[in-house]
């Protein structure tokens, strides 16, 4: 094996890694990454070894290092930063710029990262539907000023469009105008690991959207801009001005968090997601068709077993069984 390349520092391995998965995968996922390294970076330094120094000096031992700084979070995010960690230690051995065994990273991810079983999706299934219910009701009482009644409206579109179709919140967010097929009601996008996929949208969702737009209508005239190109959830603050820019996540998921604490008050807030309104998507296939093929095509859920989560009864349902068995 030829030796590896010197004079690079972790730091600069770190950006060029970085660049690497910019380059081959979604935003999401790169935003995601840089986080993960950047954690790895630091727990580097809590061992002695700087952001500056060799990247040839790194040992699988980081790796160690990092799997028992991830116990404390979710099992999610282990994964998620496991991942992005090793594949930071295959890019450098790719491009010899360490001496990595792969076969022990192997082996330390095996020994150490937590082995969780299934877990059933928790979301307040009823709070949702109190928070699309008050949404709904917008139309009753829209303020005379423009930008809040545009904000209330794209906020009513937007909770209605994630609760039935089961979009995450940064496809949402990356909805053009011209990705809607509004005569068959479905739009193609690009979804989780940039695979093309058709989502449907519902009437009462495509009715909210219709009346957004038709409010903006002057605002996207205005943008000298095809309508085609323009942003399905646009912006409206003081940031944006006059001007059509896509909604960021942070948007997406503040628009949440502020219909969620008007609809159910302080005490809920955090209780429900973005991603609540995903569970309760599929939740409600299942619970109207039964049929978990459909829900599992219909949530783009790549392997069944993520969509059989959700093939439980709800707790009403339980609570039900139970007291006709016991007094």
């Amino acid at each position: 094996m030829e030796p590896p390349e010197t004079g690079k520092t972790l730091v600069q391995a770190v950006q060029d890694y970085l660049q690497t998965v910019q380059s081959a995968r979604s935003e999401h996922t790169a935003r995601a990454y840089a986080n993960a390294l950047a954690a790895f970076l630091r727990v580097l330094k809590e061992h002695w070894i700087e952001a500056d120094a060799p990247v040839a000096q790194l040992k699988e031992d980081g790796l160690a290092w990092m799997l028992a700084y991830l116990k404390v979070f979710s099992a999610a995010t282990e994964r998620l930063y496991t991942q992005a960690v090793k594949g930071f230690y295959t890019y450098l051995a790719a491009e010899r710029l360490a001496d990595v065994n792969l076969p022990r990273l192997e082996q330390l991810i095996r020994q150490r990262a937590r082995r969780t079983g299934p877990r059933l999706p928790q979301f307040p299934r009823r709070e949702i539907e109190t928070v699309l219910e008050f949404v709904n009701n917008f139309t009753n009482n829209l303020s005379d000023n423009p930008t809040e009644r545009l904000r209330a409206l794209r906020d009513r579109a937007f909770l209605l469009t994630l609760a039935d179709t089961g979009l995450r919140v940064h496809e949402a967010c990356a909805l053009r105008r011209g990705d809607l097929d509004w005569n068959e009601g479905r739009a193609v996008i690009l979804g989780k690991g940039d695979k093309q996929a058709v989502v449907r949208f519902s009437g009462r969702s495509l009715r909210a959207l219709q009346e957004y737009l038709a409010a903006r209508a002057a605002l996207d005239g205005a943008s000298g801009r095809p309508l085609a190109s323009l942003p399905l959830f646009a912006r409206h603050d003081k940031g944006a001005g006059k001007k059509v820019k896509p909604m960021t996540t942070t948007t997406g998921r503040n628009i949440v968090s502020e219909r969620v604490r008007q609809a159910l008050g302080e005490e809920a807030e955090g209780r429900i997601t973005p991603h609540s309104f995903r569970h309760y998507f599929v939740t409600t296939v299942l619970r109207a068709s039964g049929n978990l093929k459909l829900a599992q095509a219909l949530a783009r859920h790549a392997n069944i077993q993520v969509t059989q989560r959700y093939a439980h009864l709800s707790d009403d349902e339980l609570d039900r069984g139970y007291h006709e068995i016991f007094e």
